[in-house]
């Protein structure tokens, strides 16, 4: 549950830093980060650091 909620609030405000990007460039670096977060996120949890 709270991996759920901490991926929730993790996606809520990289909305509000997407609605920002002036360019599509910009979004998509944007959401590769994003990525890369979920992607640290999910390697801790796996080793179980949650």
């Amino acid at each position: 549950m709270k991996r759920l909620i901490s991926l929730l609030l993790l996606v809520a405000f990289s909305t509000g830093f997407l609605t920002a990007c002036n360019t599509m460039a910009g979004a998509g670096k944007d959401v590769q980060k994003v990525g890369e977060k979920v992607e640290d996120k999910a390697e801790d949890c796996k080793d179980a650091k949650c």
